[in-house]
């Protein structure tokens, strides 16, 4: 399983969407394509906007559906940013239902 450490990339805040970009494009999306697991560890991030996490994961689950999230874990994330992530995560899945 692949890890990205996102503190250490966007610090306590995470709020840069050409950083959760450039993430997505060079290790997020490669990672899955290949069929691996992937952590994205949230420990040391206190805040984070819901822009960045949709810019970061949005297109993984549009690609692939629910069935990623089984290969997609979600470490260290303080009670604000997980609502943060299940709330874009349940948008873009019923985004991409009602698309279907």
């Amino acid at each position: 399983m692949t890890k990205i450490a996102l503190e250490k990339i966007v610090g306590s805040f995470a709020e840069d969407k050409d950083a959760a970009a450039k993430l997505r494009r060079e290790k997020i999306l490669p990672v899955l394509a290949s069929g691996a697991g992937l952590e994205l560890d949230f420990t040391g991030i206190t805040l984070t906007t819901q822009s960045f996490i949709h810019t970061l994961i949005s297109e993984a689950l549009r690609q692939n559906g629910e069935e990623v999230l089984a290969r997609l874990k979600f470490k260290g994330c303080q009670p604000a940013v997980r609502d943060i992530v299940e709330t874009v995560v349940q948008y873009v899945l019923e985004a991409r239902e009602d698309d279907a």
